[in-house]
């Protein structure tokens, strides 16, 4: 075999690994381990025993949404007297910190730009929770979902808990609704074997004792799971803890948001530790590299693909419709820009998706990663 044919085939099975393999692989070790991972989903009805929770809400410009968002926090079923609403506005021009103040928030930080994560750490400074929650502006939760999440950090081995997002509303070409739900059965997986490893913005929770003082330029989602599994503790997922969204409006909105998300995910990767597989066990290390690792470099094993089957086209018949099959999936996302049929629009948001990853490399290589965060068109 040549080694343009090994390059085709190597990056052909990763591809098939990474997007179907690994899915059925942690299928398969979960039901062989079918009793771990599922306790502590019961919630605590007795108030008493109830821990504070300090729940942050990290806001710019986000006046429209804030005061729906400060009174959906106050009415969730957990004891007012033991639940802190805390309003983190970064840099807001607009009126966020008054309308969050009069919707009835607990503290309201009005505070100098330095992006979500800078404000994030100094709402976890002013805070007085046992356990902290976190959620986005424009994220709606069911009333039980706080009880939910702090359920599931009864176990003492667990840090870190995020919940699910189901999003309403969509664009035509938007697919991010049937993206997430696959993403989000591969966490509930990982969830019962090593632990997830991201997060969820929208909503999530953790230990007081466990949280981290990230670095601004660096994001909670990705950061937290993986940092705590090296100290020692447990990130969960819980999907019974449910929060709704808006979908963004276009498919060109979505992979802004991706790029800068995976701009942050790169410069998690390559500069603090994400790949480094000191503090993992065998099986989470196993995840990251299926799940992190070689979902980030998909686009590069696209182009490896295509580049060595047009090379391989003239070797067999094999090669002509392995190359048919990638060249239909480019016209099939080309014609998914116009025309909105269901197979024609996944090709185009699974193109765009995998191209934010690349797009993201660029831009955190040319950049670096930007602190601050723009709101995604029709997310409100």
């Amino acid at each position: 075999m040549t080694v343009l044919a090994v390059a085709f085939w190597l990056s052909v099975g990763l591809l098939v690994y990474t997007h179907l393999g690994y899915p059925l692989v942690l299928l398969a070790l979960a039901r062989s381990r079918a009793d771990e991972g599922r306790g502590g989903s019961e919630v605590d009805r007795d108030d008493d025993s109830l821990p504070r929770v300090s729940l942050i809400v990290a806001a710019h410009d986000e006046d429209e949404v804030i005061e729906r968002k400060v009174r959906d926090a106050v009415a969730l079923d957990y004891p007012r007297d033991r639940l802190e609403v805390i309003v983190a506005s970064d840099g807001s021009t607009d009126r966020t910190a008054d309308v969050a103040r009069a919707a009835g928030a607990d503290q309201v930080l009005d505070l100098p730009r330095g992006g979500k994560v800078a404000a994030l750490n100094a709402a976890v400074e002013r805070s007085t929770g046992e356990v902290l929650a976190f959620s986005d502006a424009n994220s709606f939760w069911r009333p039980n979902a706080l009880r939910l999440l702090v359920a599931r950090l009864r176990d003492p081995e667990v840090g870190y808990v995020c919940g699910q997002v189901r999003f309403d509303g969509a664009g035509a070409a938007n697919e991010e609704g049937l993206y997430w739900r696959y993403e989000m059965a591969i966490r509930e997986l990982e969830s019962r074997l090593a632990g997830v490893t991201a997060g969820n913005g929208a909503i999530n929770a953790v230990r007081r004792d466990a949280y981290l003082f990230l670095e601004p330029t660096r994001g909670q989602d990705i950061s937290l799971p993986y940092e705590l599994v090296k100290r020692g503790w447990r990130p969960v997922y819980a999907p019974e803890a449910v929060a709704r969204e808006r979908l963004a409006a276009t498919i060109g909105s979505e992979f802004g948001r991706k790029r800068r998300m995976m701009a942050g995910a790169w410069n998690t990767m390559l500069r603090y530790g994400l790949l480094s597989p000191r503090g993992y066990g065998p099986l989470y290390a196993f995840e990251i590299a299926s799940h992190r690792l070689l979902r980030y470099v998909s686009p590069f094993l696209h182009v490896i693909a295509l580049g060595t089957n047009v090379a391989l086209a003239g070797e067999g018949t094999v090669y002509v419709v392995t190359l048919a099959a990638q060249v239909a999936l480019l016209v099939a996302a080309a014609i998914g820009t116009f025309l909105p049929l269901r197979p024609f629009r996944i090709a185009h948001y699974y193109l765009a998706v995998t191209a934010s990853s690349a797009a993201g490399l660029w831009e955190y290589l040319r950049h670096g990663v930007p602190t601050t965060w723009e709101k995604a068109e029709g997310t409100r």
